[in-house]
């Protein structure tokens, strides 16, 4: 049993940071470039322009902001490109992150399906090395604008952002693609059970309240508050996950989303 320890929510006032061993998060990393590269090489010709569960997005949009996210990773210069449009809000976003995924969809989608498997092949590693080369000082920095989670406007680090959202993206999206394609990723306790345990205790911090939790699947195990006490819930691993990010058709247990 992987009991979670009570600890201070995150406020506005206070930049969440990573709660992963920072040699760990970028394993992880490492090790999601790999498994969603081959996931993309492994895509058929037909599967390109099937629908996924992003709205609007077929396949080939889904890997392109993948691709372009990977980039933005890989690249100072391309990270300081994507973020200085993006905040321009040439599509009329509202937030920040919508105006980010509409442009790399749209740069990155005049690719052909080959040439994003190539790029995306060379830019995990990339990437993966220059979030691991990130100095603490620039990680304990917060990000410009707020986020919006559950109705809350909050403040993250950088190194939240490098050492954990840019490793929930893809892997939400490697999830996504093999609904899409009705190819069911294998899971690993040692890789996808690490980033499930990570959304575990985020979301246990988030809602505050007693609760025992039991996920099934290689990625999945126990938790519980400290008392034991409190509200049920037994689900998938990767689908627990789903429902947090707002794409199960169940509500988010105690309504808590998580940001991937």
């Amino acid at each position: 049993m992987r009991d979670n320890e009570s600890s201070q929510r995150t406020t506005a006032q206070e930049p969440r940071r990573p709660q992963l061993e920072r040699r760990e998060a970028m394993r992880l990393a490492a090790d999601e470039y790999r498994r969603i590269a081959d996931t993309v090489a492994g895509l058929a010709p037909g599967d390109w322009d099937l629908p996924t569960d992003c709205p609007d997005w077929t396949v080939h949009q889904l890997v392109s902001h993948v691709v372009g996210m990977a980039a933005m990773a890989a690249s100072p210069f391309e990270n300081r490109r994507q973020m200085r449009i993006a905040a321009e809000r040439p599509g009329g976003e509202a937030e920040m992150i919508d105006a980010l995924t509409a442009l790399q969809v749209r740069e990155f989608g005049r690719h052909t399906p080959e040439e994003l498997v190539v790029m995306l092949a060379d830019l995990g590693p990339r990437a993966a090395k220059c979030r691991r080369r990130a100095p603490g000082l620039l990680r304990r920095r917060p990000m410009a604008e707020p986020q919006v989670i559950n109705g809350l406007a909050e403040r993250w680090s950088l190194g939240y952002l490098i050492d954990i959202i840019l490793t929930r993206d893809p892997w939400m999206h490697r999830i996504d693609l093999g609904r899409a394609v009705a190819r069911r990723p294998e899971p690993t306790a040692d890789h996808d059970g690490r980033i499930v345990d990570d959304v575990v205790r985020e979301w246990t911090q988030r809602h505050g309240k007693p609760y025992r939790l039991t996920l099934t699947g290689p990625a999945g195990g126990t938790w519980s508050s400290p008392d034991g006490d409190g509200e049920s819930f037994e689900l998938d691993a990767i689908e627990f996950c789903r429902t947090l990010s707002g794409r199960g058709r169940a509500d988010a247990p105690f309504g808590t989303l998580i940001p991937f």
